[in-house]
């Protein structure tokens, strides 16, 4: 039996348990600074620390970011919980438990809902993913290990306390993803609404967003869950898509062999593409978990329940759908536009300015993104070209001041310079040339030029009129307008 038809036999069962770390300017139960990057071990107190006899006091911004994205997540907002401690014994964790949340967490039975884009036809198929719960609790520190990037082979360790403290959102999903795509697909839409809210920034590769995979596979039809595998501390999304393909292939071979799958955490060795075993999984009793006694319960009122729901803005998936229905865009256009919500609003802007949705959101989508691409210090908010004049140079193309040509041209002295696009084209003397008669002598000169070409044309090659076109923009430095030059064009050919 082929790979492929081996594989059909069984099915994967995944489940993602995501940690988004908040951009609080302090800490979820101290006024310590959560700035990135800072020296190791500047940003601490007593508190985060683990002193004997110090207090925590919960940031109420914190609460109110684990609502939001509740309600986001369409959840259950818990009107009372509580928090508890999480026992373990590890490095970089000095009190040696965390504060999380055990049974009653503040958010339980929402639902995500994620779209996956077929590459080749550009088209979205929806589905839903359901999320058990999401609590609140605070990051452990981090470990240093010298001589190598993994606690085996390294030399020694060094343990930086400064983000032990900083308020985390833990979002667990119910076992509904199947494949490496959809999961990929799902921490991406988690990611956006994290920004869209303005809760988190989401960037993975400063450790601002984590995930850790559970993952299992079973044959085609059967209920029970095979053998639970957890990958830990996947933080990019081209890892957790690579990641969950290898173990699947991994575990279904070890069912096919016969040879037992041990309940284990993993760790994504990204240099040889392949998942390594890191430590036998623990089970939540191994946590000792119990209410934590520094703190009191929490309790929501209907004020601020409507407060923060007041505060959410368009999301997301709101947008992709209204940009679909309102303006006729894609579904692979409207997810471009909407995957930041800088360029969603920039769009909206350029709009707004009189010029038509699909031809500015092709400006970009294209020529700006690829610019964006290429200067990576930038954004869309930092570039010269503001929305407005991004309007009116969409809005000379489409009335045929200028052509498409000569867009291209200014574009680049837009995006350093910025400035008006009316102009610089008039400045240069770039405006299309549309007087029918002076357009007739430049095509005339053109047609007389290339006699072979024109017999060519009449013989019945007529995909010659495209050389003709060029050879008429050549000569008017692109400034000849598009569909009149065409019309004439055609006359004078078949004349």
């Amino acid at each position: 039996m082929s790979a492929t038809a081996t594989k059909k036999k069984y099915e994967a069962i995944i489940g993602l348990e995501t940690h988004c770390q908040l951009n609080t300017k302090s800490k979820i139960f101290c006024s310590c600074s959560t700035e990135f990057d800072s020296p190791p071990n500047t940003n601490v107190c007593p508190i985060c620390l683990g002193h004997p006899g110090v207090l925590p006091v919960l940031n109420e911004e914190v609460l109110a970011s684990a609502v939001k994205m509740g309600l986001a997540l369409e959840g259950q907002i818990a009107r009372y919980s509580k928090f508890d401690r999480k026992q373990y014994f590890y490095p970089d964790l000095p009190k040696n438990y965390q504060i999380s949340q055990f049974d009653l967490p503040i958010v339980e039975h929402g639902k995500l809902e994620i779209e996956l884009v077929d590459p080749k036809t550009k088209k979205a198929t929806r589905k839903t993913i359901g999320i058990t719960r999401l609590h609140m609790e605070e990051d452990a520190g981090k470990l240093v290990h010298g001589g190598s990037d993994r606690l085996s082979g390294s030399t020694h360790s060094l343990v930086d306390f400064n983000r032990t403290g900083v308020p985390l959102l833990e979002i667990v999903s119910e076992p509904d993803l199947r494949t490496g795509q959809e999961a990929s697909e799902y921490v991406q839409e988690l990611r956006r609404i994290v920004r869209y809210l303005g809760i988190g920034d989401g960037n993975m590769q400063e450790g601002s967003m984590r995930c850790d995979v559970n993952i299992s596979v079973r044959p085609q039809g059967q209920q029970e869950f095979g053998v639970k595998v957890e990958i830990k501390n996947m933080n990019s999304f081209s890892a957790i898509q690579k990641a969950i393909e290898y173990e699947i292939e991994r575990q279904i071979e070890a069912v096919e062999n016969n040879e037992p799958i041990v309940q284990e955490t993993r760790l994504w060795e990204e240099g040889s593409q392949r998942t390594i075993s890191m430590r036998i999984k623990e089970g939540s009793s191994d946590y000792r978990y119990f209410p934590e006694p520094d703190l009191p319960p929490l309790e929501i009122t209907e004020a601020q329940l409507s407060a923060w729901a007041k505060q959410l803005p368009e999301l997301p998936a709101q947008k992709r759908t209204r940009y679909e229905t309102e303006y006729g865009l894609s579904s692979y256009d409207a997810r471009v536009l909407c995957d930041d919500r800088d360029v969603a609003q920039y769009f909206e802007a350029v709009v707004a300015g009189g010029a038509s949705a699909k031809n500015s959101a092709n400006w970009i989508t294209q020529d700006i993104a690829a610019y964006l691409n290429n200067n990576l210090d930038l954004d869309i908010t930092k570039i010269a070209l503001k929305p407005e004049m991004l309007a009116e140079l969409v809005t000379l193309i489409e009335k045929g001041t200028i052509s498409g040509k000569i867009a291209k041209e200014i574009l680049p002295e837009l995006l350093v310079k910025g400035g008006s696009p009316k102009q610089i084209v008039e400045s240069k003397g770039l405006i299309s040339i549309c007087d029918p008669d002076e357009l007739a002598t430049i095509i005339d000169e053109v047609i007389s030029a290339n006699p072979d070409k024109l017999e060519q044309f009449r013989a019945g090659k007529t995909k010659l009129q495209g050389f003709f076109v060029g050879q008429i923009m050549k000569k008017t430095g692109g400034r000849a307008e598009p569909k009149l030059t065409n019309k004439i064009l055609n006359q004078k050919l078949n004349s």
